[in-house]
């Protein structure tokens, strides 16, 4: 897995050069997809946020009921081509009489894609989703520019490539390692404060879910301090123990109130909860800062499961949980 976290520069590289088919223009999107390739779709929107776009995100079967009325480009993102929910949304979104592109590399939704004319977006084959961000956030941005709902950001991609390769470098593993010492043993609690770093936060949780075999968490400011920020209250002493907080943090996106709420969020929480330690963001715009928080997120994950002594490759729960769904499908017993 740490040789396929390498591999995200040029990732980044090949979604700056990829051939993007003819896409229809609309005014909104709807990215819908699962796990390790849905996170290109909060990454879209990240991106159509800080331009004043709309990109909708969804995680499930179908599509939201507004799709039907606003008729949005729909977008399905999906490594294998064969994600059960993305391939019922696509049938959700046709019926529904929606645009529909895919992103894939392969599978039901690439022969779909052949049957129905519909725009297809190949990507380069790799053993796991998760290991394939750069490919399939590149991608579904791509997608989006030729649809006129984003702005060209190839030069932002090729920039993200070389803030990866000086992290790659270096500092990201420093920083992993750092965080790993105080991270082993305990559930990592990871929050963002903006539209970048609660999509890294996001990322870095399920990574270290699929990789380290660990649970971890996330959430993002201000929603945490209406609620999550007194549930640590009761029981200090376990969740000292239990948990370790580490804070994203994204200058090129925080507000000065979000920065000062976001230190004082911290300082009221560091009697009850292990403050693990903070990242920031580096680069200009969006896809850079993104990355740059999530590379440091993905080594953190492969280091943690090296310290357990567990293989970041195979994800088995997810497999036995397919293999139950199909068996009930069929009418029998899992096996």
């Amino acid at each position: 897995m740490r040789d396929l976290i390498a591999e995200l520069p040029e990732q980044m590289r090949w979604a700056a050069g990829m051939a993007v088919p003819p896409i229809p223009a609309r005014p909104e999107a709807l990215v819908i997809g699962m796990g390790g390739s849905g996170i290109a779709g909060n990454a879209a929107a990240a991106a159509a946020d800080a331009v004043g776009a709309r990109v909708g995100v969804h995680k499930g079967y179908g599509v939201p009921g507004w799709a039907g009325t606003a008729r949005p480009l729909v977008v399905a993102v999906s490594h294998s081509g064969n994600t059960e929910e993305t391939v019922a949304g696509v049938h959700g979104a046709l019926d529904a009489g929606c645009q529909v592109a895919i992103v894939t590399t392969g599978g039901d939704l690439a022969a779909l894609a052949g049957d129905r004319g519909l725009p297809l977006v190949p990507i380069p084959p790799g053993p796991q989703p998760r290991a394939a961000f750069g490919y399939l956030t590149g991608a579904v941005v791509r997608v989006l520019g030729a649809a006129g709902i984003l702005p060209d950001r190839r030069s932002e991609m090729l920039e993200s490539a070389a803030l990866l390769e000086s992290a790659l470098a270096g500092l990201a593993q420093e920083q992993a390692d750092a965080l790993a010492d105080t991270l082993a043993g305990r559930a990592a609690l990871v929050y963002g404060a903006s539209a970048v770093a609660s999509v890294a936060a996001n990322r870095w949780k399920t990574q270290i879910n699929e990789n380290a075999k660990t649970p971890a968490f996330w959430s993002e400011l201000p929603e945490l301090d209406h609620n999550e920020l007194v549930g640590w209250t009761a029981h200090p002493d376990w969740s000292r123990e239990a948990v370790g907080v580490v804070a994203l943090r994204d200058p090129g996106g925080e507000s000065a109130r979000m920065t000062r709420r976001f230190d004082v969020t911290l300082e009221v929480m560091e009697p009850q909860v292990h403050l693990a330690g903070s990242v920031g963001s580096h680069g200009s715009g969006t896809l850079p800062r993104l990355f740059s928080l999530a590379v440091v997120g993905d080594l953190l994950s492969v280091t943690l499961a090296a310290r357990a002594g567990v293989d970041p490759m195979p994800v088995e729960a997810i497999e036995s949980l397919k293999r139950r769904l199909r068996a009930r499908d069929n009418g029998l017993a899992p096996g």
